[in-house]
């Protein structure tokens, strides 16, 4: 009421959102006013149809709504296709003219062909070089799709190759007992999932798609709908709170024997369903991945041309590239720094020797001087001896005394080692004993706690399911009252249009009398009846006229082909009045010249 006063009255709050709802489906909109017109389908009383006449033609309209559809689809998939009437007659009028032009081409090379010896011959050998061009053309396709099918078959192949491999392996390493385990997990989760799981998803999926149809089914609400919905949907969650409320109240703990297995057995339903849905995933991902790979493969060896490697030998070939990469980067830093190395010492080297040999060549000089040549040469070969000796006998001591210090600190190590650690392992035993202890209380503590969790869970699902029952019912009573009163509504509108009817036909006043429907029909029935009787008499003067009328024609068309030929005869005789004409003043220029 509110709205409807709103929309009369021309409030900003009602009508601005009307008008942005509009402005922005202005297409759609513009589309659903004009199917409206011949789509909104008219109501016609039960009664009404007994007759047949009214009952026929309800039907041809109902027929003609149908193809009005069919036509308005057909037309939006025509404007959708983006083909126009303008461009498919371009399209025809430049294949005309091609055509055109063709023929001219085929006529002069004809005529140019007729001039040459042997052209049949020439042609008959064309038209085989054509065939055998089109035949390799054929062959040369042939081979293409040999050579994808060989290709696609070889990917088989390697697949199949790979699987087997995979399948040789799992045999080699596993035995009979194994693969029979296998077997009957996998059997035993295809049955879970066919007799339980499914199922399932197939009720809730019907449930679901059964409350839609009836929420789409039933018709538009307003806010004042909407309101009384929600302070009915809190008045059923205060009472359901409350019967959860007494129910927990009243509840008492079983001791049953059963119970704690009625639980447990509940969690690991739920877990396995868990675990159920956690494997399709699982499954379906690999299947993706799969399928993935395959396309990729397929995608390299289109780019390379190649056999493409498989996952077991991509990974040994990267592993080799990875380590062969590593193994030639550490060479080359390698080599980089004993060139350097070589360079620097191969320059210290030739600085060295030339210092050498200066000092040498003075040392030669002074030796010469003195009358002591070669004396330098042999104190260096003694000396280098002498030292040689004694670094020996220095590295030997030192061995030694090496050796008796790492034994002495050795053996001073492991006291301190055993005196240190003495009291942490008295501390570890007593840990261990204390540990043992705490998880043997934790294991215990932990049964109580899965025990409490499964009865706590059980109550929780069983409140779950009882608070669904109560939504269930409450959604199904609540669609009841909805389907209830647009019965009462539309029984209220028949009702009114009966009065109105009844009271049209009862009425003194022929204005009035003329509005009711069945006088309305009744003039459409005379109407028609009317039309039908001057469309038989038309019919029947027709039929008696069509002997005479066709006589009529056929005379017409003989005299009109006697005329075509009185007016051919006459040209023929002017053109040969003309020829005559023309002899005989030739023959005058003859006499004259």
């Amino acid at each position: 009421s509110a709205f409807r006063q709103g929309l009369v009255t021309g409030s900003k709050t009602v009508i601005h959102p009307v008008l942005h709802w509009l402005l922005q489906r202005t297409s759609e909109l513009r589309t659903r006013a004009y199917l409206a017109r011949f789509l909104v389908k008219l109501e016609v009383p039960a009664e009404f149809l007994q007759d047949d006449t009214v009952a026929d033609f309800n039907k041809q309209y109902e027929e003609l709504m149908e193809a009005f559809k069919n036509l308005h689809k057909e037309h939006e998939q025509l404007k959708i296709s983006g083909l126009s009437t303008a461009e498919i007659r371009r399209d025809i009028s430049a294949m005309e003219d091609e055509k055109d032009q063709l023929a001219k081409r085929v006529e002069r090379l004809k005529k140019r062909v007729e001039t040459v010896q042997n052209h049949q011959r020439m042609l008959e050998i064309a038209r085989q070089l054509r065939l055998e061009k089109e035949r390799e053309e054929s062959l040369a396709q042939q081979k293409q799709e040999q050579k994808s099918q060989l290709f696609h078959a070889e990917q088989r192949l390697q697949r199949a190759q790979v699987q087997l491999k995979e399948m040789q392996h799992v045999v080699a390493d596993s035995k009979p007992e194994g693969l029979m385990k296998k077997l009957e997990e996998e059997i035993n989760f295809n049955s879970y999932l066919v007799t339980e799981k499914i199922p399932r998803e197939m009720e809730s999926k019907k449930t679901s798609v059964y409350f839609l149809q009836k929420v789409f089914a039933e018709p538009a609400m307003t806010r004042a709908d909407l309101r009384a919905l929600e302070s009915e949907r809190d008045e059923v969650n205060a009472e359901i709170n409350q019967l959860i409320e007494k129910r927990m109240i009243k509840y008492e703990p079983t001791d049953s024997k059963f119970s704690m297995y009625r639980q447990q057995a509940s969690l690991i339903s739920r877990k396995k369903e868990a675990k159920a849905e956690e494997l399709q995933a699982a499954k379906e991902e690999m299947c993706s991945l799969e399928r993935q790979m395959q396309q990729k493969s397929s995608q390299a060896h289109e780019l390379e041309g190649s056999e493409v490697l498989t996952e077991d030998e991509f990974k040994q070939y990267v592993s080799k590239l990875r380590s062969k990469n590593t193994f030639y980067k550490k060479k080359r830093q390698e080599v980089a720094e004993i060139t350097a190395e070589c360079g620097i010492l191969q320059r210290t080297e030739e600085l060295l020797r030339q210092r050498h040999e200066a000092i040498q060549q003075q040392l030669q000089a002074i030796e010469e001087k003195k009358g002591i040549s070669g004396y330098s040469y042999t104190q260096e070969e003694l000396e280098r001896v002498s030292a040689v000796k004694s670094e020996m006998d220095e590295v030997k001591g030192q061995t030694l005394d090496n050796m008796s210090e790492m034994v002495k600190k050795l053996n001073a190590m492991v006291a301190e080692k055993k005196a240190s650690l003495a009291p942490v392992i008295k501390e570890l035993r007593q840990l261990r004993q204390n540990c043992q202890e705490l998880t043997q209380e934790c294991d215990e503590k932990k049964m109580q706690y899965d025990s409490c969790a499964a009865g706590l869970e059980t109550n929780r699902s069983a409140l779950e399911q009882e608070v669904k029952g109560l939504l269930e019912e409450c959604a199904q009573e609540e669609s009841n009252y909805r389907y209830i009163n647009c019965m009462k509504r539309s029984l209220e509108i028949q009702l009114q249009r009966a009065k109105e009817e009844m009271k049209a036909y009862v009425s003194s006043d022929p204005q009035e009398r003329r509005r009711a429907v069945r006088e309305q029909y009744t003039r459409i029935i005379l109407e028609q009846e009317n039309l039908g009787k001057k469309l038989r008499e038309k019919q029947k003067v027709v039929r008696e006229s069509h002997g005479p009328n066709m006589k009529q024609m056929k005379m017409w068309q003989d005299f009109e082909q006697l005329m075509e030929c009185k007016r051919e005869c006459f040209l023929k005789q002017q053109n040969q009045a003309a020829i005559g004409q023309i002899i005989q003043e030739g023959g005058k220029d003859r006499l004259v010249l």
